[in-house]
């Protein structure tokens, strides 16, 4: 656990937000520095009940491998075919070293190319927030009868943070990734909706090096992110924590259970 950053200058917090790795989807480093209420859900172990009856089963924007390791862990009984994707080179490399001992393939796949799978060939796709859901292509994929069952980032998720760095949002931008238009979506691409939960969940940064080192790893947050860049607003945001406390903010999740019809 990092020592707390109490009497830490501005200078030594960036430095270590700047410089720790980004690779994965592990937060272990932000113990003690910032922390994330969880969906009431629990998705990574929901996941490992739905593997425990898939035949053949695919994730999507797997990351680092780390939701897939632990949900396949505690999966009763495993797939026989397990495939994922991915498609940033270094959490490629990382999610292969993870999930190859599994027996679970890693395809380089772009997270906008159409998937590299032949029709209805699995018969469970999952995904944990991934950026942008194919939806027809999550058709495509699924056997029918077959269901996604995902953790998605819902709509004006973090945006406290993000409209301290960039100003206020548009309307339409703030109601991306809303779960009405992603039911829309999904069900024009020919799924139908079994379950669809939203929560907004409290997040809090107790120093400036876990905001940097957050919007490193969440690159579509501030895009183009630089410490050079946003250098006078984040010591102004140093400095307002050094005396406020904690900055909160609120992230946004809603949990898709769908299907695709028998016939």
């Amino acid at each position: 656990m990092p020592a707390q950053p109490g009497h830490r200058s501005f200078e030594e917090l960036v430095a270590e937000g700047a410089f720790a790795p980004t690779e994965g989807w592990d937060f272990s480093w932000f113990e003690g520095r910032a922390t994330e209420q969880r969906p009431s859900w629990g998705y990574a172990t929901a996941m490992a009940g739905r593997l425990g009856s898939a035949a053949a089963a695919l994730d999507l924007q797997t990351g680092g491998g780390e939701v897939l390791d632990f949900a396949l862990g505690r999966a009763a009984s495993p797939p026989a075919l397990v495939v994922a994707t991915e498609g940033w080179a270094p959490n490629v490399a990382k999610a292969t070293a993870l999930l190859r001992p599994r027996g679970v393939a890693v395809v380089a796949s772009p997270e906008d190319a159409p998937l590299p799978f032949a029709d209805a060939a699995f018969d469970l796709v999952v995904s944990r927030h991934p950026v942008r859901p194919q939806w027809a292509e999550i058709a495509r994929v699924l056997e029918p009868g077959g269901t996604y069952f995902a953790q998605h980032v819902g709509p004006s998720s973090v945006f406290e943070l993000v409209e301290y760095f960039l100003g206020p949002q548009s309307e339409q931008t703030r109601r991306a990734r809303h779960p009405d238009r992603e039911r829309a979506d999904a069900e024009a691409a020919g799924l139908e909706i079994v379950d669809l939960r939203s929560e907004r969940l409290r997040m809090e940064f107790h120093d400036i090096g876990a905001v940097v080192h957050f919007l490193r790893k969440v690159v579509w947050m501030v895009p183009g992110f630089t410490v050079e860049a946003y250098e006078p607003r984040l010591r102004a945001l140093h400095e307002r924590i050094e005396a406020e406390g904690p900055f909160v903010a609120h992230s946004s999740r809603h949990l898709v259970d769908a299907r695709k019809p028998r016939h």
